[in-house]
């Protein structure tokens, strides 16, 4: 009855999903993305590195192998069993073994595991090499953004968070493009794409502040799961200018599918320009954590920090959502002891279900705290200032 049913609903579900695809099509002015998937696409991503180009080798080889060994099997099986059937008066023979049998089946089988093993092992070890980088990235997993930090090469000490772009989620509250609207990068789009140069070894360190995410970019042929607590590693090439796309490849949680990554690959000399503007920013953007601040121009400059990093959990209006816990009214936020919520914001709480935000600055974290503490109900009038974070740090 099992196969039966088989038979009937895997052609039903085709074309059910060939129907769905074509009316998404009319629905919605779909391109093929530059970078990232093609309108049905059924192959892997085009490939970019030498990684991902072996890869997409060793995908149809193994791919050929299979089929070759399933039609020979069958081939001869069903030769057999059509050639020598009752009807025709054949009689099954009686033995116990046949040694010349057993030395073939046990001898072409093995060849065959080492012609697969060889090439694979080859692309797994030059996979795991991440040697002689020119650039190391670190890239931080949290809930739902990632955090890139520029250890080592050229851009070395910048760092930032990539967020899904305000715009695209807002359009996926709405419930999605609206009909006729172009959904190429669709919960693609980030505010702060990874940036790295054409034809450099790049280092990716991978690691999480509250659960397990997933680094994955398929046109690099890279996916390495990012632990908390553990530091793992993986590398690309880009042999090509462009932008590139990936998500975050691990159930992470309720806003796991608004965890893009966008890599955008620059030549040398653009690159080169992108890290003079970067630590240009950077060096506006360095407060003195001994500046005394007003209520009102703190907490202004708290808004911007909590609409983007904050707002995602907690909602714009402060009162979560399911297990997330509202800002409005919390204890913690109410306290007269104003660092206990600082401690909250560096170090997080509840086993990582709220995440730690030292990556912030003094001053945003200053800021964000005083904005909670003084917006919505809490009119608590408590000021923070960058010097009670930094003091906290030490």
């Amino acid at each position: 009855m099992k196969s039966i049913l088989n038979k009937l609903t895997t052609p039903l579900l085709a074309v059910v999903a060939w129907v769905g695809t074509a009316a998404l099509s009319l629905a919605h002015a779909v391109n093929d993305l530059p970078g990232g998937p093609a309108v049905n696409q059924l192959n892997l991503h085009p490939a970019v590195t030498k990684i991902a180009h072996e890869q997409q080798w060793l995908h149809w080889f193994m791919l050929i192998v299979c089929t070759v060994v399933f039609v020979a099997v069958f081939s001869v099986m069903f030769y057999s069993i059509w050639k020598h059937r009752k009807s025709r008066g054949y009689k099954a023979a009686t033995f116990h073994e046949s040694v010349t049998v057993e030395v073939i089946w046990t001898i072409v089988p093995f060849i065959i595991v080492i012609l697969m093993a060889l090439p694979a092992t080859k692309v797994v070890v030059a996979m795991k090499d991440t040697t002689n980088a020119d650039l190391t990235i670190k890239a931080t997993g949290m809930q739902w953004k990632w955090g890139y930090d520029y250890l080592k090469g050229e851009g070395e000490g910048i760092g930032f968070v990539s967020t899904l772009d305000s715009d695209q989620r807002a359009l996926s509250s709405a419930g999605g493009p609206k009909k006729g609207e172009s959904i190429d990068n669709y919960l693609l789009k980030v505010d702060n794409p990874l940036v790295v140069p054409v034809d450099k070894k790049v280092r990716i360190i991978t690691t999480a502040n509250d659960v397990i995410h997933a680094f994955m970019v398929p046109a690099f042929g890279i996916k390495q799961d990012a632990i908390p607590g553990f530091v793992r590693d993986t590398w690309f090439r880009a042999e090509k200018v462009g932008d590139y796309y990936g998500q975050c490849a691990e159930l992470c949680g309720k806003e796991h599918a608004y965890m893009p990554i966008h890599v955008k690959v620059l030549s040398a000399e653009d690159y080169s320009v992108w890290v003079a503007a970067e630590q240009k920013k950077m060096a506006a953007k360095q407060d003195d954590p001994n500046k005394v601040w007003t209520l009102e121009d703190i907490s202004k400059r708290g808004e911007k920090v909590y609409a983007q990093n904050c707002a995602a959990c907690h909602q714009a209006n402060g009162k979560g959502a399911g297990s997330i816990k509202a800002v409005v009214g919390s204890a913690v936020v109410l306290d007269a002891d104003k660092s206990k919520m600082i401690s909250v914001l560096l170090n997080g709480q509840n086993n990582g279900a709220m995440p730690a935000w030292k990556s912030l600055s003094d001053t945003d974290i200053a800021a964000v705290t005083t904005f909670t503490k003084n917006n919505w109900s809490n009119q608590t009038g408590q000021l923070v200032q960058p010097a009670d974070v930094l003091a906290m740090r030490k």
